[in-house]
């Protein structure tokens, strides 16, 4: 399937955000992943998401609706917190509140998220959403980065 139009597909990889580029063509997608990655992952690393933090992302000034900021809390937690299965809910709630913007505007009808670790510093978020009766489930495979800053 060709898209001609959408968002460029973003993507997480064991050490950041990636774009595909084949043939000097950037891939694009028509469903939400880029837009669930620069909610999850998109904002300033130092944004904790309290009320107001200095340490919002750049584009959040230019934005006057202030629920489609990104806030990225998910990539606060990330940074600043051991990996520890206690540790998953918090995960699961940060990343509920960077997507909760798409439920507000009417973009999904449902989301669900569930963090799991799938071996050392790594962790799984999957995201289960519906859009248009259409139940969709993206995956984000990354490493826990605290962790790892804690092994450096």
């Amino acid at each position: 399937m060709t898209i001609d139009q959408g968002d460029v597909l973003m993507f997480q990889t064991i050490d950041g955000g990636e774009i595909n580029i084949e043939g000097g063509v950037t891939q694009l997608t028509g469903g939400f992943e880029t837009a669930f990655y620069l909610s999850l992952f998109g904002g300033n690393e130092d944004d904790d998401g309290s009320e107001g933090n200095i340490k919002n992302w750049w584009g959040n000034l230019v934005e006057e609706d202030p629920t489609l900021h990104y806030r990225s809390r998910t990539q606060n937690i990330l940074r600043g917190l051991p990996m520890t299965s206690g540790n998953l809910l918090r995960i699961e709630d940060a990343a509920n509140l960077d997507l909760k913007w798409m439920l507000d505007i009417g973009a999904v009808e449902e989301i669900t998220v569930s963090a799991s670790i799938t071996s050392q510093r790594k962790l799984k978020i999957e995201i289960q959403h519906t859009a248009n009766g259409e139940n969709i489930t993206t995956v984000f495979l990354l490493n826990w980065q605290a962790q790892s800053a804690e092994a450096a």
